[in-house]
């Protein structure tokens, strides 16, 4: 819901919906219903500007790999850009800046790959201490974060099983329409708090400085749209957090794996 109350549209019609200015900017104004105070969601920011790259060059192969920066808030109203940074017979590597409030707010590498024939394999792991997401208590969205509405949340570990500086999660979105399935693990990839929240002396502001990950396949797929997400800090010190993401599937395979970097104040 925006904050007057009126449900704001899907995010994934209005990635379908967007054109192109003529200079191939893709100007996008009042995106309500994705702000976490004063910016925007990084998922939502990240889904946004994969979804103008692939409006750029759809013949693309599927998405391997980004890495996103969090430069500056992003406001409802953005215009995004795409330029090729390099396009090889396996690999393309694309460049996206959204500028918000007159400043280069996020950039972002997207690196495409085409399958060809393994020489080996590695299967994706298994999530430990995995329990269906069936059998896990609903979760109230916390309070003060609007973008947390528009997703469904449900305990990820045992209530025994609360780990320092770990936070588990089942996360769906309420509305999946015009998403395919990489765009909606970009979209949710990142929702949930650093782990380093559970580590904390005193609560206080945090801030996602970037955002690395790598998806392991290029068709992730899962039952009635749940997710179970963990962020986990690796170190936590001076104000700042190293931060490992990872993501699974219903069946607990794990399908995202990503490191991201995490300003502490307070």
């Amino acid at each position: 819901m925006s904050e007057a109350g009126v449900s704001a549209p899907a995010i994934g019609a209005i990635a379908q919906g967007m054109a192109s200015a003529p200079d191939g900017t893709f100007c996008l104004r009042g995106v309500d219903g994705w702000l976490q105070g004063r910016t925007m969601y990084g998922g939502a920011s990240s889904f946004l500007a994969y979804a103008a790259a692939r409006k750029v060059r759809p013949d693309l192969p599927p998405l391997r790999a980004a890495q996103v920066g969090f430069i500056a808030p992003v406001g409802a109203d953005l215009d995004i850009s795409a330029t090729m940074l390099r396009e090889g017979k396996n690999v393309a590597q694309l460049q996206t800046d959204l500028h918000s409030g007159g400043a280069l707010a996020h950039r972002a590498t997207w690196i495409f790959g085409a399958a060809h024939p393994s020489n080996g394999t590695v299967p994706a792991p298994q999530a430990e201490n995995f329990l269906p997401y069936a059998d896990m208590d609903v979760i109230a969205p916390p309070a003060g974060m609007h973008f947390i509405s528009n997703f469904e949340l449900r305990r990820g570990e045992a209530k025994d099983d609360i780990r320092p500086g770990v936070v588990r999660r089942w996360v769906r979105l309420k509305d999946r329409s015009g998403l395919d399935p990489i765009s909606e693990l970009v979209l949710i990839g990142d929702t949930l708090p650093p782990g380093s929240i559970r580590a904390m002396e005193r609560q206080g502001p945090l801030s996602s400085i970037n955002w690395s990950f790598t998806l392991l396949g290029d068709a992730p797929q899962t039952r009635d749209g749940w997710w179970l997400l963990e962020t986990a800090s690796n170190h936590l010190a001076e104000g700042f957090s190293s931060e490992t993401l990872r993501m699974w599937n219903a069946d607990g395979v794990q399908v995202m794996h990503g490191l991201q970097s995490v300003a502490i104040f307070g």
